[in-house]
């Protein structure tokens, strides 16, 4: 009786170790997948997995039959374990050689941008160079210097003496009495003028400070200003000067006007207006109604600014010309606010890209 019931036992025992080795192989062996591959180790080891309840019979195993049966169990687990991570290593190899061959990156195609592309000059950049380009092709010559200005270049050596309204603190950055924040590139021609004699022909221009910002005006902005003097200039050659550059940078069916005005600097003086380009001289809102808008400033040198340059007014004359970059470009581009060229705004500056 005892001999029988031993041998059903050990069959027993036997037939567990048979059909789960052959169960475990075959389900090892089908996952395609690391997720399928989980799904058959939660199967066998997981909190009501086959091999786990195996190991939880044991305490109904009479004693003298658990050792037998528990090394069954821990044969069919270190089986398990062995297939189950060749078969991850193998899935885990599948899978990141998948992985890099569709994001394999061909060398030969041209690189991503990101959205972003590539670097441009920004708008009043391009008219900046586009300005000076024009007036280089005519002769000037360009020139600059220091943006921290003394106060004899920046007004007094153009005619503004210390009460003129130029100078009041709520247009002028002051470091001190004597000081300032440039507030106008034409400080650049006195130098110029008092290093060199004549004839000149210079473009003096960049950044230029004012107290001031509203949709026309900001702290900061550019100049591009011109200064010609030689025997016998006049105010017929400044006109010619001025509707080359214009009708270059507006085009030639660009209409102009000079209409008299005032510059502590120049005399006699004039404002250059070209025909409102919206509505084309009629009268509208861009323009006031009056069909022209301003373009720059301009005029003889006054002999008071010769006489700080120790120029001989008797002997020569001059002429200067003036013109914010910003509103250059307000002009050209349609563009109804100053601010906007200093808000980097991608999509505003990415209309002039090219």
């Amino acid at each position: 009786m005892n001999d029988n019931t031993s041998n059903s036992k050990a069959e027993k025992n036997m037939n567990i170790n048979t059909d789960t080795k052959n169960n475990i192989q075959n389900e090892l062996n089908a996952a395609k997948d690391l997720k399928q591959l989980e799904q058959v180790r939660l199967k066998f080891l997981g909190k009501k997995g086959t091999i786990t309840l195996l190991n939880k019979e044991i305490k109904n195993i009479p004693t003298h039959e658990r050792k037998e049966y528990g090394a069954t169990v821990n044969d069919l687990r270190q089986l398990f374990e062995t297939i189950y991570n060749t078969k991850k290593n193998n899935l885990e190899t599948e899978h990141l050689q998948s992985t890099l061959n569709d994001s394999a990156i061909d060398t030969t195609l041209p690189g991503a941008t990101f959205g972003m592309g590539l670097g441009a000059h920004h708008i009043l950049t391009k008219v900046y160079y586009e300005l000076l380009d024009i007036l280089i092709s005519m002769g000037f010559a360009v020139v600059d210097d220091r943006e921290v200005e003394g106060a004899f270049y920046n007004f007094t050596a153009l005619n503004m003496d210390e009460n003129h309204p130029a100078r009041d603190e709520h247009d002028t950055f002051f470091f001190d009495d004597n000081t300032v924040l440039r507030t106008h590139t034409s400080s650049v021609q006195i130098r110029h003028m008092l290093k060199n004699k004549p004839p000149i022909a210079i473009v003096s221009s960049g950044k230029v400070y004012r107290s001031d910002y509203d949709a026309t005006h900001t702290p900061m902005f550019h100049q591009v200003e011109g200064l010609v003097v030689d025997k016998g200039t006049s105010m017929a050659e400044m006109k010619g000067v001025l509707w080359e550059l214009i009708s270059t940078f507006f085009g030639r069916k660009t209409k102009l006007r000079f209409r008299s005005s005032y510059f502590p600097f120049t005399e006699p003086s004039a404002e250059v207006d070209m025909a409102c380009f919206s509505c084309n001289g009629s009268g509208c809102r861009l323009c006031g109604g009056s069909g022209w808008i301003e373009v720059l400033g301009c005029g003889m040198v006054d002999n008071e600014v010769f006489k700080h340059v120790n120029y001989d007014h008797t002997e020569y004359s001059g002429f200067a010309f003036g013109m914010g970059v910003e509103r250059m470009a307000m002009l050209k581009y349609s563009i109804d606010d100053l601010r906007l060229f200093y808000d980097n705004n991608y999509k505003f500056l990415n209309q002039w890209r090219g």
